[in-house]
């Protein structure tokens, strides 16, 4: 009887260990996946700095170029249109017809 009672001792020990250690192995869980979030984070933080941002910079110094090219042709489009303008004294003579027939027959 006395190995009976013992017995039934070390079940309610059993019983009250298997909580706690449910309760650490939940918490090693916990702290796995929280490092693991936070290592992802950071991953993408560096990926972002040192592989996207450069791109992103790259197609901005393309744009730039770009839309200074298109400026420039459009500076040289009103140089070359100013001359038909309809105030211009040049106007008068490049649009007599007299002119542009010389033209069409050089």
């Amino acid at each position: 009887m006395a190995e009976q009672k013992k017995h039934k001792h070390d079940d309610a020990e059993f019983v009250e260990i298997e909580p706690v250690k449910e309760i650490e192995i939940e918490t090693k869980n916990l702290v796995a996946s929280s490092k693991i979030f936070i290592y992802l984070i950071i991953g993408l933080l560096v990926y972002l700095i040192f592989i996207v941002a450069p791109e992103i910079h790259e197609k901005v110094t393309w744009m730039e170029k770009d839309l200074n090219s298109v400026l420039v042709q459009s500076e040289r489009f009103k140089k070359s249109t100013r001359v038909f303008a309809r105030d211009n004294q040049c106007a008068t003579c490049h649009l007599s017809p007299d002119y542009l027939l010389h033209n069409l027959l050089s």
